[in-house]
């Protein structure tokens, strides 16, 4: 490859074009220009619109782990930190169209297929730490069952990405966001949990 080659970071700017014009009608002038680059050199990088999604999919993969290491970093109780997840990924998912996920599973399925891999090799064993950590800390209930409690976690994220259960013309993906997560979360805290919960949207 030649100098002009995309690096796996700068790819994350094509998901805003995206967004905006759909997965396969997305001009190919516009995520070009996304990228810093020419049309000639991004067909000869990516010659197929779905290596393309692929590739641009798998950056902001990395970009959201950016993004949870530097959430660790600010702090430091299993709590925050899970509501700080949580935050993450309603501000993300705030600004997907609601037919994103499903034109990406139709339209993608080995993109989307590397997604759903992503939710068990990353984000289960690192929900499964957290809940670990928190019952060390005597923040969450030592009665849970981690594993079932991760499971109902990812199963209630992939139900609600699911516009057969919840259309995007009738609700509103930040407000499933919240209630699906935010009040199961704060039901399997103990009292020494709630209240650091609470202390921490008092400073949001």
């Amino acid at each position: 490859m030649s100098d002009s080659t995309l690096s796996a970071a700068s790819l994350e700017a094509a998901i805003p074009v995206f967004y905006q014009y759909g997965l396969n009608a997305a001009p190919d002038a516009k995520l070009a220009a996304a990228l810093g680059t020419t049309d000639a050199d991004l067909a000869a990088q990516f010659p197929s619109r779905g290596l393309l999604v692929h590739h641009a999919l798998l950056a902001d993969l990395e970009r959201q782990k950016r993004e949870h290491t530097a959430l660790y970093a600010q702090y430091t109780t299993a709590v925050e930190r899970l509501y700080g997840l949580l935050q993450l990924g309603l501000r993300d998912l705030v600004k997907v169209p609601g037919q994103f996920y499903g034109d990406l599973q139709t339209g993608f399925p080995q993109t989307w297929e590397a997604m759903m891999d992503h939710l068990g090799t990353y984000s289960a064993p690192q929900l499964q730490q957290l809940l670990n950590d928190g019952i060390r800390a005597k923040l969450f209930r030592s009665d849970i069952n981690i594993q079932l409690v991760t499971k109902i976690i990812l199963e209630q994220l992939n139900m609600m990405l699911n516009p057969q259960i919840f259309p995007p013309d009738r609700f509103s993906q930040a407000e499933v966001f919240r209630s699906i997560f935010l009040y199961y979360i704060r039901g399997i805290c103990t009292d020494d949990g709630a209240r650091i919960a609470a202390e921490h949207f008092a400073r949001l």
